[in-house]
């Protein structure tokens, strides 16, 4: 099953979680959302070093948007997601990179909001249960995950290395 930009739909499937996220990303730089979150233990189960991906976000970025990504670590994102790092650096300005270590392992969320357009959630991280959504009720429920995480969480991933 593919799940096609302003669908909805349950994910049952790591290809559906994917197709899901791409969805929701071609989604969100159609609809111009200003706000764009991503929640997740590590992004490692993401493809956000796809091409098609990078490119949905360089269509997002385009005119005053804020990106707020949120880890428990980033210590493999560089490594399996290159061409996101690589925007990531040109879109410095508008991306914020936070990370939590005080939720215990399991309770992270799995998250992709675009504020007012869809969101994408993994109930079930190991079987990759989750929805693709398009209503006001999930969006919320989304958003009170995320902002959870958010309170305890801190800045982290620079864009950037600066030395001496």
């Amino acid at each position: 099953m593919s799940i096609e930009p302003g669908g909805n739909g349950l994910i049952t499937s790591r290809s559906e979680f994917h197709d899901a996220l791409r969805a929701a990303l071609a989604d969100a730089a159609n609809h111009g959302t200003r706000e764009l979150w991503l929640c997740d233990n590590d992004y490692a189960d993401w493809p956000l070093g796809e091409r098609a991906v990078v490119e949905s976000f360089a269509q997002w970025a385009a005119s005053s948007r804020r990106l707020t990504v949120v880890a428990r670590h980033f210590d493999d994102v560089a490594r399996r997601h290159p061409r996101w790092v690589e925007w990531r650096r040109t879109w410095s300005h508008i991306v914020t990179c936070r990370t939590n270590n005080e939720l215990p392992t399991g309770e992270f969320p799995t998250v992709l909001l675009a504020s007012g357009t869809v969101s994408v959630r993994l109930s079930d991280t190991v079987h990759h249960r989750g929805r693709l959504a398009h209503d006001k009720g999930e969006e919320l429920r989304c958003k009170e995950m995320i902002d959870a995480v958010l309170q305890r969480s801190e800045e982290a991933f620079p864009a950037s290395v600066t030395g001496l």
